[in-house]
């Protein structure tokens, strides 16, 4: 059960996806790619 706390959460994470992705002219997948990539790896640098 998501509680409204996470709702707010999400619909904010989106947000900033979405002001990311226009300021840098990239689609908003790039910048979740990015960010859950950083999140799991702790970079978002080339992987061998």
């Amino acid at each position: 059960m998501q509680t409204a706390s996470t709702n707010i959460c999400k619909r904010l994470c989106i947000k900033f996806i979405c002001e990311i992705s226009l300021l840098l002219n990239i689609p908003q997948s790039t910048v979740s790619d990015i960010i859950t990539k950083w999140k799991q790896l702790g970079t978002t640098a080339t992987q061998l």
